[in-house]
């Protein structure tokens, strides 16, 4: 069961390269460098009408949405249950996180970082401003659920939603308030930072800036 992960460093296709390696799967990674608009390519436009990553080629057809893929990924490894099966008692939460993060945290985030680019540059502030407001809402509701001490997200065991909380998490690093701020949040990050695939898949994208002290001395 190989794949093939169309990927640019420290993007979205982050997570589904991090499942990949902690699935111990075999897949081939292919570089699309953002930085000089590969992804507007036609070869790519073709994989990815949306001209994004990540792109996932699985049984020979491409797939898109990182979200998606990470539930999809989860689905298709029922062996490593990362994704609560239908009749599950936890399935309805995993759901309701999985779309909470879709919905509302990712279209935020790509405010905050897109302002200038996908709408009137000279609106831009005022689109950070109410991204800003909006990715500190939901990572204080997700500080909130993490409360009570436990160590993996959803009901003591890791699922697709650890990863794709970790690689958001990670994208507030230089806003104003980053996510590990929150304690019980920062608490919770530290635990999934030394998952060694995790520090695997930073290492084969160049990421420096994000890992446990133990790993990179002066990280956070």
């Amino acid at each position: 069961m190989g794949y093939t992960l169309y990927y640019s460093p420290s993007t979205a296709s982050f997570v589904v390269h991090w499942m990949l390696i902690e699935l111990g799967v075999p897949f081939e990674l292919v570089l699309v460098d953002i930085e000089t608009g590969a992804q507007k390519e036609p070869a790519y436009l073709a994989l990815n009408p949306a001209g994004r990553v990540p792109t996932l080629i699985v049984d020979g057809q491409p797939r898109h949405e990182c979200v998606a893929l990470a539930t999809l990924l989860a689905e298709r490894h029922p062996e490593r249950a990362w994704a609560p099966l239908p009749g599950d008692q936890d399935r309805a939460e995993y759901l309701e996180w999985t779309i909470f993060l879709a919905n509302s945290l990712l279209p935020a985030m790509r405010d905050w970082f897109y302002a200038g680019v996908d709408g009137d540059p000279s609106g831009a502030d005022a689109v950070r401003a109410l991204s800003r407001s909006r990715i500190e809402a939901a990572v204080a509701r997700l500080d909130g659920h993490l409360a009570d001490g436990r160590d993996f997200f959803l009901s003591g065991r890791l699922t697709s939603l650890d990863f794709l909380v970790i690689m958001l998490m990670r994208w507030t690093r230089n806003m104003p308030c980053p996510a590990t701020n929150w304690p019980n949040m920062a608490r919770y990050v530290k635990r999934r930072r030394s998952m060694n695939s995790f520090i695997e898949a930073c290492r084969r994208e160049g990421i420096s800036d994000w890992l446990n002290d133990s790993t990179q001395s002066g990280a956070e």
